[in-house]
């Protein structure tokens, strides 16, 4: 890595290397994951991020949604595991709380929706986990609205707010560049922080900082966030070390990848999901 300064590092290709796979390896080897996500008008993003956890390597992808897309969502994913979710909160809790003590990293948010059910479902997950937890999207739109939540974690959190986002989590934009105003709520709240956009910061509880080097403005559309919480997700359920930066880098670089080929104004989630295949090879 190339130390910017004081414990903030850009990331080079040397260092989001991923390690071989024993050969003796199976799916309970790469981890359980869970995602959490989606709501009628909102059936893409709970796909591309279970796609894209496909794609990176997780064991075993479980896609818990709405009950009124489950149909939906059941169509359009045939390699993650989708259930539906009751749309009382006890009952979606009772189906959804046994399997969060079995997988090994949950992502919440993508799609999700504003309603008081989808912010119910948000909390009980922070309260209960005692995993690795991304709060992506209109989870973090939740946590913004109650940001006590952080302060009686369990689980490691990662927060990947776009700067708007950001925004209503914390002023620090208003008075720091991004990568201190991403430190400082990391360490304040005791959270990892992704901070999209341009050269995206990854900030983490210890201070240490991570800027990225892959990506393009081809990526600035609907879906590629739900692309990346998916990876990061596949990559801490194989407890891959560096999971959640070396996640943003190879994202980046599958866009990279996508503009290459298709050009900046045509490339598409999809596509970046379709280049990890051979990024990561």
């Amino acid at each position: 890595m190339v130390l910017l300064q004081d414990k903030t590092w850009e990331i080079t290709a040397p260092d989001a290397a991923l390690p071989p796979r024993d050969e003796n390896a199976h799916k309970g080897c790469f981890g359980r994951v869970l995602i959490v996500a989606g709501s009628v008008g909102f059936t893409g993003a709970p796909a591309f991020a279970a796609r894209a956890a496909v794609r990176s390597g997780a064991g075993l992808v479980f896609l818990g949604v709405p009950e009124d897309i489950y149909t939906i969502e059941a169509v359009k994913n045939d390699e993650a595991m989708v259930f539906p979710l009751s749309d009382s909160v006890p009952a979606a809790l009772k189906e959804l709380l046994p399997r969060l003590q079995k997988c090994d990293a949950v992502l919440v948010g993508p799609g999700l929706g504003l309603s008081a059910w989808a912010r119910e479902i948000t909390y009980a997950i922070l309260e209960n986990a005692a995993v690795p937890v991304i709060v992506d999207a209109d989870g973090i739109t939740a946590v913004s609205a109650h940001i006590d939540v952080l302060d009686k974690l369990s689980c490691p959190v990662i927060l990947t707010p776009h700067e708007g986002e950001f925004k209503r989590l914390s002023d620090g934009l208003s008075r720091l560049p991004r990568a201190e105003a991403a430190r400082e709520f990391a360490v304040r709240r005791g959270v990892t922080v992704v901070l999209k956009g341009h050269r995206t910061v990854t900030a983490a509880p210890d201070g240490s900082c991570y800027v990225n080097t892959t990506g393009n403005p081809g990526m600035a559309t609907g879906g590629s966030g739900d692309v990346l919480a998916g990876m990061m997700l596949a990559f801490l359920g194989q407890k891959l070390p560096g999971a959640v930066w070396k996640a943003v880098y190879w994202h980046g670089a599958a866009g990279d990848r996508c503009a290459a080929s298709f050009g900046q104004y045509a490339m598409t989630p999809t596509d970046m999901t379709d280049c990890l295949k051979s990024v990561l090879r």
